[in-house]
């Protein structure tokens, strides 16, 4: 699924493509990636330009010119497209958004993305969204993992403690951190969530700097891979050698979402 880097990377090559065009045409093609279902997308996009297109954890978010928003979630297969209008249309492509010389489109063959209608009410947005990892204050993110027993791996994936991570950016900021991914999150030192932050924000930047991680399905609006999987410390390396220690990196399972470790560097205390 992709994680904050690269939904960042969409949002970077997707805002100069469509901010100040105006939406011609909206064909939705599946209406049960539509939330509300019933919604009038069409009706309610037609005839207005884009302003503004921002990230907010995984989701992409669309601002019009009458202050009206949808975001755009990704999720494990999602991808945006500009296309042109005789390019072919291929399977699974739910949502064409046309603009005056090309068309957006959305592509989600396992449809665990979609697309929310917000409105212009902005006050319940993150209600449900923990704050952005990349200004996050070490003791902000103390009292957030204070309040769960659970292992930490956990508690990092769950949007509403932090916004924005997943599996790939837990693994390899937990392994640069030194922290086993089962260590309960309200045990944690706070030495340990000092690094672990510093950890967080330093993967997320390198993995912006390369563009993020490509390992199946993610390229960014241009059709551009990430190649910050090259550069992978555990995540995806089971039983490959830890680039530290050399000892084989491990693979376990917690809550169904494969978990990389190094046994030897992220000891469990």
């Amino acid at each position: 699924m992709p994680e904050l880097p690269e939904v960042q990377m969409v949002v970077n090559t997707l805002a100069p493509a469509i901010v100040g065009r105006v939406i011609h045409r909206v064909n939705l093609l599946r209406r049960d990636i539509l939330r509300p279902e019933a919604f009038n997308l069409a009706g309610a996009l037609i005839g207005h330009s884009v302003t503004s297109v921002v990230r907010r954890g995984k989701r992409i978010i669309l601002r019009l010119d009458d202050g009206n928003r949808f975001y755009i979630h990704l999720g494990m297969t999602g991808r945006l497209t500009m296309d042109s209008p005789d390019a072919p249309l291929l399977p699974h492509t739910h949502l064409v958004v046309e603009f005056a010389e090309n068309q957006l489109r959305f592509r989600d063959p396992r449809r665990f993305g979609g697309i929310w209608w917000l409105g212009i009410d902005e006050s319940t947005d993150d209600a449900k969204m923990g704050p952005e990892p990349l200004g996050l204050r070490t003791s902000r993110l103390a009292k957030r993992l204070a309040r769960t027993t659970r292992a930490i791996k956990n508690a990092l994936l769950d949007q509403s403690v932090i916004a924005g991570l997943g599996n790939i950016y837990v693994d390899e900021s937990l392994f640069k951190a030194g922290i086993h991914p089962l260590s309960p999150a309200n045990e944690l030192s706070a030495d340990q969530i000092a690094k672990l932050n510093r950890s967080i924000k330093f993967t997320l930047r390198k993995a912006l700097h390369h563009r993020g991680s490509t390992l199946r399905d993610y390229f960014d609006t241009n059709g551009n891979p990430g190649d910050f999987q090259k550069l992978h410390a555990v995540y995806d390396r089971a039983e490959l050698p830890c680039r530290k220690c050399k000892t084989p990196i491990e693979r376990i399972v917690m809550g169904g979402r494969s978990t990389h470790f190094c046994p030897r560097c992220q000891i469990k205390k």
